[in-house]
């Protein structure tokens, strides 16, 4: 781990193991009439009480191609679901996961964590310096669903076929859901140049939330007035506790983000993402509820941000995007000259046409995505990526990476002599 240094970017606030299982249709199948499912079952908030109920709610999202976040009564029917399917063993969460974007492209970060074990110590990047509130080892994994596109499962009635990929997360993570905060997170923001925030989503206690809280905007008095304070949504377990968050923060944030299904999840309505109508409509009702500086809608089509600081925001927007596209084509395993490459790709038309109706419509500015054509696409993370790529426009992110970019081509000079 490396020592704080001056301009760091700090992620917070919990990170997770997860349980990536590989998509296997007829697996799912199998459990679907094995517990003999059928079609007028299916809906996405049903109690996960039981393993039954986990492919319940699976097959719900898929049929309508969501993506989504739920708890489950015990890490158990986690570990029940997951040994039926070949799995790999990852890091999650929002900080973590944008630090490992950042990692690639040689940016070093500070991690908040509230748990720890063998699994976060083998895996997390040796670019990132660690504080932490766990006083014990726990594993709690969260399970993570990825789904093609077209995917079709069956059931003791039919069928189901996901009209798009996504993503779905099940969990029961103790020390995420309590969050506590590490004694020394003020001494790591006192050098920063961003803070990262979230994580909040997973707590269900309002008295608790509200302590941590205080905790957390106690550590961020020792924040720099100029570092910027990203907040990412991530899909409240229960949506009336971000207004907590919210009340308490807002002031401070410089740039809310969230995805189209927590967009769709406030509107409490579906909009259609190609649209521009629809979308400027959408962009203007959430802002209205959040009205933060800089509010960021990232979605498989374009990444928006509105509110009047926005247009300070167009660079990181497109480096978020980017950084986003080349995970979702090439997964973990991409390099900062993979950004390159997805820079060449065609941006997504029907994105153009909505970007452009926002930015002449609203005070907002745009990014179309690219068109990415892949067999194995990887959709989980994808949302964290982005803010890791958001982050990397910050200065101190950016000579950081320039730094590392040269010292690669450097190496390779050395090599070939």
């Amino acid at each position: 781990m490396i020592g704080v240094m001056a301009e760091d970017l700090v992620l917070g606030l919990g990170g997770t193991v997860d349980y990536e299982i590989r998509w296997d249709a007829e697996v799912l199948s199998a459990l679907a009439q094995g517990y003999g499912i059928h079609l007028d079952e299916l809906t996405t908030t049903t109690p996960i009480i039981d393993e039954r109920a986990l492919v319940v709610t699976v097959l719900a999202f898929l049929a309508t191609g969501g993506g989504g976040e739920r708890f489950v009564l015990s890490s158990d029917i986690v570990e029940s679901f997951a040994a039926h399917f070949d799995k790999t063993i990852t890091l999650g969460g929002t900080g973590v996961r944008a630090g490992i974007a950042l990692d690639r492209i040689g940016v070093p970060t500070v991690q908040h964590l509230v748990s720890i074990d063998d699994n976060v110590r083998r895996l997390l990047p040796s670019s990132m310096r660690v504080v932490s509130s766990a006083t014990r080892d726990t594993l709690d994994p969260h399970l993570i669903v990825q789904y093609p596109e077209a995917a079709l499962v069956r059931l003791v009635d039919g069928a189901v076929t996901a009209p798009a990929s996504n993503r779905l997360i099940f969990a029961n993570d103790a020390p995420n859901r309590e969050m506590a905060i590490a004694d020394d997170l003020g001494d790591a923001l006192a050098d920063a140049a961003a803070f990262l925030i979230s994580g909040f989503n997973t707590m269900q206690d309002a008295a608790l939330l509200e302590h941590r809280l205080d905790d957390l905007t106690a550590a961020m008095r020792r924040l720099p007035a100029d570092a910027l304070v990203y907040y990412e949504d991530a899909g409240f377990y229960q949506r009336e506790l971000s207004r907590l968050v919210r009340d308490r923060l807002l002031d401070r944030i410089d740039v809310y983000g969230m995805n189209e299904d927590e967009l769709q999840e406030y509107l409490a309505r579906p909009v259609d993402l190609l649209s521009p109508h629809d979308v400027t409509a959408a962009l203007t009702e959430v802002h209205a509820l959040i009205p933060a500086r800089a509010l960021v809608v990232h979605t498989k089509y374009w990444a928006i941000a509105v509110g009047p600081a926005a247009a300070r925001h167009r660079e990181a927007l497109e480096s978020a995007v980017r950084t986003a596209a080349t995970r979702y084509r090439l997964g973990d395993a991409c390099t900062a000259a993979d950004l390159d490459d997805t820079a060449r790709l065609a941006r997504h038309t029907g994105g153009e046409a909505v970007v452009r109706a926002a930015e002449s419509g609203l005070a907002a500015t745009g990014v179309p995505a690219f068109v990415v054509d892949t067999a194995h696409p990887t959709t989980i993370g994808l949302g964290d990526t982005f803010v890791g790529g958001f982050l990397a426009a910050v200065p101190s992110a950016s000579r950081a990476a320039t730094a590392a970019a040269l010292e690669r081509a450097l190496d390779g000079v050395a090599s070939a002599g």
